[in-house]
């Protein structure tokens, strides 16, 4: 069921990407390495957007659990159980994190590399250079921490916190991530309903069940006299 759904989810995303990537970017390149990076990256970028939307559709567990809960006898929806949504649960938030952490600035990097100086053109050298750019930037934001959390809380507790990635760091990271989104989202939604309703009255027709047809009449027999006239 798992994978059913991360399946459709995934060719659902491969085709709301393909509808709005810009052309130029992945099907107008010459060059057969960087048509396949550029494969690489979508197919990463399509993997995260999935796992977006796995997070976004989780919610519906509610509805699941009213479900069972008014049909607990039911043939036909005794696959849906808690164990299901705990699973999809778990697997959201392992593949969030891998997304985040990982897969999204690996992506990134890897259709800005161009390989080591010196070594062999290919993909295995941008792989080998992307690497060790994600590698060095995760040592960064992990001495970043270090440096915050001694000079927040100078104590042994908050760096062996740090210690255990899975438990602490990365439900950290991820809920500070969460927050910073949630806040831009509140940021941006005002102008983005301005912008729409502006749009929507740009494109919609007014009505003309008010309007005035012996004024339109009146205007439309001074524009013909006047071409008349000019005739």
């Amino acid at each position: 069921i798992c994978a059913l759904l991360f399946a459709s989810l995934y060719i659902l995303c491969h085709f709301i990407i393909t509808h709005f990537k810009k052309h130029t970017d992945f099907t107008a390149v010459h060059d057969d390495e960087d048509a396949a990076v550029n494969r690489i990256a979508l197919g990463l970028c399509t993997f995260t957007l999935a796992v977006a939307l796995g997070a976004v559709l989780l919610p519906f567990s509610i509805i699941s659990n009213e479900v069972l809960l008014s049909f607990p006898q039911n043939y036909y929806i005794q696959w849906l159980n808690g164990s299901l949504i705990h699973g999809l649960w778990n697997l959201v938030f392992l593949f969030s994190n891998m997304s985040l952490v990982f897969l999204m600035p690996f992506a990134y990097f890897f259709t800005e590399s161009e390989g080591f100086a010196g070594s062999k053109k290919g993909i295995m050298a941008r792989v080998y250079e992307t690497s060790v750019v994600l590698l060095l930037l995760t040592l960064l934001v992990l001495g970043m921490v270090w440096v915050a959390s001694a000079i927040v809380g100078n104590d042994p507790a908050s760096r062996q916190s740090l210690y255990d990635l899975w438990e602490y760091y990365l439900p950290y990271l991820y809920s500070c991530i969460s927050l910073f989104g949630v806040l831009l989202l509140l940021l941006c939604t005002p102008f983005g309903l301005c912008t729409m309703f502006t749009v929507t009255g740009k494109l919609l027709v007014k009505p003309r069940l008010l309007e005035d047809l012996d004024e339109q009449l009146s205007c439309t027999r001074f524009e013909e006299a006047a071409v008349s006239h000019r005739i």
